[in-house]
């Protein structure tokens, strides 16, 4: 991973701007300087552990922040494999299909919405969606343009509960800055889901509206958000390094008009210590 250059700054200050738009400029630059470089741990196939902390929104839409515990943890191995970095705690089966391509199946945890997490659910007696997981198919695309490295994620998923639909997630990432210990690195991702998955999250029965107040509201499929951020990683010895993560994450369709969304735009910060193995 070692890469530098113009472009990758470019690149860098654009998402800056975009972040700073969801107004999260000085979290962005905190992170900069605490965690300056998360990139490899999406990037490249070390095998790292490690605990980390995630600030996040009680759920997307929520106007409240929560503080959680989370794992860090990526690890390939000849047939089989778990991470944490690409959005998802999962693990499963893949296979390479060509060099840099492979195809594998994952099952994933789910985190659900937890009522007691948002006083707004609270008030309005709104049930939890409770926490589980999904099983779903994956491809993934590994190559170097140069030196600049990037990752193209396809992901479907279905939830055991099949009550909570179905989801499909497009992520791309790229490192964008290499300079001794430091590293830095960029990522997009929409996910769509279907009309099961969405009305679980945002939609309103009309019995759940004559018990909440609410408007009932019946939310139809298609893509629920889009998220742009920054990764960083700093070597801190040959076994240790520091990640974290900056995401700016907007609602979008029918999960954006939902009277369960207090603000469209949700932001992520997320940091921690793994070992490599």
């Amino acid at each position: 991973m070692g890469f530098s250059s113009n472009a990758g700054r470019s690149c860098v200050d654009r998402v800056l701007r975009h972040l700073r738009r969801a107004g999260v400029r000085h979290v962005a630059a905190s992170l900069l300087l605490i965690t300056p470089a998360a990139a490899l741990a999406e990037l490249s196939n070390d095998s790292m552990i490690g605990p980390g902390l995630r600030w996040r929104p009680a759920y997307d839409g929520s106007a409240v922040q929560r503080t959680e515990l989370v794992p860090v943890i990526r690890y390939f191995g000849e047939h089989w494999f778990v991470r944490s970095t690409q959005g998802l705690l999962e693990g499963g089966l893949r296979a390479e299909l060509a060099p840099g391509l492979h195809a594998g199946a994952q099952l994933a945890y789910e985190p659900g919405r937890v009522t007691s997490e948002s006083a707004f659910l609270e008030s309005h007696g709104i049930e939890d969606v409770k926490r589980g997981a999904s099983v779903g198919l994956h491809v993934e695309w590994d190559h170097k343009f140069g030196p600049v490295p990037i990752a193209l994620l396809a992901r479907a998923r279905r939830n055991l509960n099949a009550d909570l639909g179905a989801q499909a997630d497009l992520r791309l990432s790229a490192g964008v800055f290499r300079g001794g210990a430091v590293g830095v690195g960029v990522f997009t991702q929409a996910t769509w889901a279907n009309a099961k998955s969405t009305n679980a999250l945002y939609g309103i029965t009309p019995p759940q509206s004559a018990i909440s107040g609410l408007p009932a509201f019946a939310a139809a499929g298609g893509n629920l958000f889009a998220g742009v951020g920054l990764l960083a990683s700093v070597d801190l010895a040959p076994r240790w390094v520091l990640v974290g993560s900056l995401e700016a994450r907007r609602l979008r369709g029918a999960a954006a008009r939902s009277p369960l969304t207090e603000r469209a735009s949700n932001h992520l910060l997320s940091a921690g210590l793994a070992y490599r193995f």
